[in-house]
C-alpha cells in the first residue's frame, strides 16, 4: 500500500479538473490574445470564466485575478512590483520569520537595493503579535506581508485583524494564500486584503499556474511587472496565457468553493484521528504549530529520540516530509520549528503529515500503525529514549571522545 499524506507540496490532479483541461490540450488549442478568429475567442472565453471562477473562492471581483506561473512569481510581482510601484511613498516593508522563502527571498533581495525589511519573531505556537505589528508600522512602511495559513505547521495568522490595521495605517496588506486558497474561507474584502497569492497545485489543480488577487478600488492597487514583454494581465505580468492550465485551476477552484462547507471538516477529523492515534500509542511525540488554529490538512509531530529521516525510511510507503518540500534537502533544521523555539534534537524529529480530498479513515489507521511501529523500532536501537525514561537528564551527560 502507497500512502500519500505530502498534500502541502502538492495534490493529485482532481479527475473532474483534469476532465475540464483536455479540451484546451487539442480541438480548443487557441491563444487567448488572439482576438481576431474563433479560436482566440474560445481560449479567451475560457480564461475568463476560470477568471470568474478564482474570484467567487474568496470574494473578489473577476476584473482583481491576475495569472501567474504559481504562488512563487505572485509573491514575487506582489512584493517587488509593490516596492517598485510606490518607493516614493516609502522604503520599508514587514513580514514574518516563518514565510515561505518564496516571500522571504524576496524581501532580502529588495534589502540588497536600498528597502528596509523588518522580519517580525513569532510565538511559540507561530503566530504574530498584532500589537507587535502595529508598533513596527512606520510612516514609511508601504507593505505588510502575512502568509495567511504556515505550510510547514500549518498555524494561521490573525488576517482579519491585521487587514484592519493595515487599512488604519494606510499600509497595503498582501498575503500569501497558498495553503490556505480553497481550504479556509477567505473574503478579502472582510479581510481587508489588497493582495493575495495562491496556486492550482496545492488544491487538486495543476502544477505550473498559479493566480494573483489584485484589489483595484479603495486602494486601487498597481505592480511593477517583474515580466515584460506584451503588457498582459493589467500589464502586471506579460506572457502568452497557460489556457489549459488555468481552466485547471478554476475547475479546482469552482470544486473547493461547492464543498468548502464540509470538506475541510472531513480532512480536519482524519488529521485529528491520525493525531489521536499516535498520541494514544506512542509517548515524547510534540505538536508543532497552534492546536486550533491551524489548516485542516496540516499535521507537524516531532518525536522526542527519533531521527526524521531515519523514521521516514522506515515508513518508505508513506509519502510524509520533514520540512517543507522547498527546503527538506538541507540538513539544517527547519528555520520555522527553530523561530518557534524548537531544539536541533526536535526539529530534526519532526514529520509533516499533510492530508488532502482523497485521504481515507482506512490510510490514516495504517499510517497510524507504521508510524508506531517504526517510531518503537528506533528508539529501541538508541539508548538515549532507555536513559531518558530511566530519569537521566541528557542535558546534564558529558559524553567521552572516542
Amino acid at each position: 500500500m502507497r500512502i500519500y499524506l505530502d498534500n502541502n507540496a502538492t495534490t493529485p490532479v482532481d479527475p473532474q479538473v483534469l476532465d475540464a483541461m483536455l479540451p484546451y490540450f487539442g480541438e480548443r488549442f487557441g491563444n487567448a490574445a488572439s482576438r481576431s478568429h474563433s479560436f482566440g475567442w474560445e481560449a479567451e472565453e475560457a480564461v475568463e470564466h476560470a477568471r470568474q471562477q478564482v474570484a467567487e473562492l474568496i470574494g473578489a471581483d473577476s476584473k482583481e485575478i491576475i495569472w501567474t506561473s504559481g504562488a512563487s512569481e505572485s509573491n514575487n510581482i506582489a512584493i517587488k512590483g509593490v516596492a517598485e510601484k510606490y518607493a516614493d511613498k516609502g522604503r520599508h516593508i514587514i513580514t514574518q520569520v516563518t514565510e515561505h522563502k518564496a516571500v522571504i527571498d524576496p524581501c532580502k533581495y529588495l534589502e540588497q537595493h536600498g528597502f528596509r525589511v523588518t522580519f517580525l519573531p513569532v510565538d511559540h505556537l507561530g503566530r504574530v503579535d498584532v500589537q507587535q505589528l502595529a508598533d513596527a508600522i512606520q510612516n514609511d512602511t508601504i507593505l505588510v506581508s502575512i502568509m495567511h495559513g504556515n505550510n510547514e505547521i500549518g498555524t494561521l495568522q490573525p488576517i482579519a485583524e491585521i487587514g484592519k490595521l493595515c487599512k488604519q495605517r494606510g499600509v497595503l496588506f498582501h498575503t500569501d494564500g497558498c495553503q490556505t486558497f480553497g481550504k479556509v474561507p477567505i473574503n478579502v474584502e472582510e479581510m481587508g486584503i489588497d493582495l493575495l497569492s495562491c496556486s492550482g497545485h496545492k488544491i487538486h489543480g495543476p502544477k505550473g499556474v498559479g493566480a494573483m488577487y489584485v484589489r483595484r478600488k479603495r486602494p486601487r492597487v498597481i505592480c511593477e511587472a517583474i515580466v515584460h514583454g506584451g503588457g498582459h494581465e493589467r500589464n502586471m505580468r506579460s506572457g502568452t496565457l497557460n489556457v489549459p492550465g488555468i481552466v485547471g485551476l478554476g475547475k479546482a477552484a469552482e470544486l473547493c468553493r461547492l464543498h468548502l462547507d464540509t470538506e475541510p471538516a472531513r480532512i480536519a477529523a482524519l488529521r485529528d484521528r491520525l493525531k489521536g492515534g499516535i498520541l494514544a500509542q506512542l509517548d515524547e511525540v510534540h505538536l508543532n504549530g497552534h492546536p486550533t488554529e491551524r489548516t485542516s490538512t496540516n499535521l507537524n509531530l516531532s518525536f522526542s529520540y527519533v531521527e526524521g529521516e531515519s523514521l521516514m525510511m522506515g515508513m518508505s510507503e508513506i509519502a510524509v516530509s520533514s520540512g517543507s518540500a522547498c527546503t527538506s534537502a538541507s540538513l539544517e533544521p527547519s528555520y520555522v520549528l527553530k523561530a518557534l523555539g524548537v531544539g536541533d534534537e526536535l526539529a530534526h524529529s519532526s514529520i509533516r503529515f499533510s492530508l488532502g480530498r482523497f485521504n481515507t479513515a482506512v490510510e490514516i489507521d495504517y499510517t497510524v500503525e507504521r508510524v508506531a511501529a517504526a517510531v518503537r523500532k528506533l528508539r529501541a536501537m538508541s539508548p538515549l529514549y532507555e536513559m531518558a525514561k530511566e530519569g537521566v537528564d541528557l542535558k546534564t551527560v558529558h559524553w567521552a571522545a572516542s
